[in-house]
């Protein structure tokens, strides 16, 4: 919604909002391009002169500004309504999809066709620091998004990511997630089979097929798609492989082979089997689109990744802070296999907070016990805003969590907040210690905290 406004208030409108709890970067972002934030909900705020007020998702009736812009009667559209009707029709579309690394592969997607001459317009779920925000507006034909499955809005529960008319679409990966809105997996499944319904016939559809679950719909799509499907992993089955992949200090080096046959040779800046993952997709893309084997790698060099995904925020004392968006297990799993491959030799120190709808469900509670295997110490906070989180099923149980996870011999403990970790850890950082600080919300401003006591200790 913030990256939006913004692209909103690019094309000549007069954009306000309304919110609460707003943070960075987002709440920096609407401040440097002054767009006006009204703290709060309030019926009264609809006084406000508008041609069309913008719902987002988390908006639900009993919102009392939602409920008088329903008594007024005032025009209103969903978030991906606008976009699709004002940025992206008539356009060639990327869809950037998939429960994990949706962000950092449409992120690298936009840099690629930067680099790559296309000069696209983007919006993207963070701040991409090639450009120093989450979007941008250009006259070219070309549109990169990132394609979320949770719902649209109160009144359109469809994923967002069928506004998004792909030309080219790439699903990632398919796993369970966002359990207070889809029932299993199967109710995910069949979204995803939606979107891959929706490339035409001179389009690509690009799939990661290291995920059982996508191959299990594209089984049951077979026969049913009329578009072009390119495949992509780690695979021997799939059409694009990466092989001959090799982790140092300073990033990732990969070979790509294409039905079989040396393509070409890449290096990455970034690290772990997943990002090697996003790469390969974001190749086949830009391979799609005419982009070149130089420009790729030109573009790789030189991109800066997005921020809060295994962000370095400071180095102090020789401790290492980090930011990382990760609250599925899979992507804790990964993001701390990543840091442990970069930092081989220093003590990783996870530091999680249960934040989001399913992470503070009950749902992932046997993952989260595989999923913090690669660090030497847990820290788990308490679920964030727990009243709010049983409207939505069974509350995970934090300090049964961290006993089964410290059964394993690894030291872990619940600590209720930010302030209470920080008071913890001070003590016991030292010279070389890693500290991955994974939410995907404002976590009470954990990491500069964390930083200052450091500075000043």
């Amino acid at each position: 919604m913030a990256s939006l406004a913004g692209m909103l208030q690019a094309r000549g409108h007069k954009v306000t909002g309304s919110d609460q709890n707003v943070y960075p970067p987002m709440s920096t972002q609407l401040e440097e391009l002054g767009i006006e934030i009204i703290q709060g909900y309030k019926a009264e705020n609809t006084d406000l002169e508008r041609d069309i007020t913008v719902v987002g998702n988390t908006i639900m009736r009993g919102n009392p500004e939602l409920e008088e812009v329903l008594n007024r009667k005032l025009v209103y559209r969903s978030q991906a309504e606008i976009v699709r009707e004002e940025f992206i029709r008539g356009r060639h579309s990327l869809v950037v999809a998939g429960t994990h690394g949706k962000t950092t592969t449409t992120s690298l997607a936009t840099w690629v066709c930067e680099v790559g001459g296309l000069d696209p317009t983007f919006l993207v779920g963070g701040v991409v620091q090639n450009f120093g925000q989450s979007f941008r507006v250009t006259d070219s034909d070309y549109f990169v998004i990132e394609g979320d499955e949770y719902d649209t809005a109160f009144f359109d529960k469809k994923p967002k990511f069928m506004s998004y008319l792909p030309e080219i679409a790439i699903i990632n990966n398919i796993e369970f997630d966002h359990a207070d809105i889809y029932k299993d997996l199967d109710a995910i499944k069949w979204q995803f089979s939606r979107l891959m319904n929706l490339v035409p016939g001179n389009g690509r559809l690009i799939c990661g097929i290291d995920s059982p679950v996508v191959v299990e719909v594209l089984e049951q799509m077979k026969g049913k798609l009329f578009t072009t499907v390119e495949t992509f992993g780690l695979s021997d089955d799939a059409k694009w492989q990466a092989r001959d992949i090799a982790f140092s200090g300073e990033g990732t080096s990969f070979s790509v082979y294409c039905d079989g046959e040396k393509w070409a040779e890449f290096t990455t800046k970034m690290i772990g089997e997943f990002n090697v993952r996003n790469c390969l997709a974001v190749i086949v893309a830009a391979h799609a689109w005419g982009i070149s084997k130089e420009k790729l790698q030109e573009a790789f060099d030189t991109f800066e990744s997005v921020k809060r995904r295994m962000e370095v925020r400071g180095i102090e004392r020789g401790v290492t802070v980090i930011d990382d968006f990760a609250h599925h297990p899979t992507a804790v799993d990964e993001t701390l296999r990543a840091l442990r491959q970069r930092y081989s030799q220093n003590r990783l120190i996870a530091v999680f907070e249960p934040r989001s709808r399913s992470s503070r469900l009950s749902v992932f509670e046997d993952r989260y016990k595989e999923a913090f295997v690669h660090a030497d110490v847990v820290i788990i906070a308490g679920v964030f805003n727990p009243e709010d989180a049983k409207n939505y099923g069974e509350v995970l149980d934090v300090p049964k969590l961290v006993a089964d996870i410290a059964a394993t011999g690894k030291p872990a403990r619940t600590l209720d907040d930010a302030d209470a970790i920080i008071e913890h850890l001070r003590p016991q950082l030292s010279d070389g210690d890693v500290v991955a600080i994974m939410s995907n919300g404002g976590f009470g401003g954990i990491h500069e905290k964390l930083l200052t006591v450091l500075r000043y200790a």
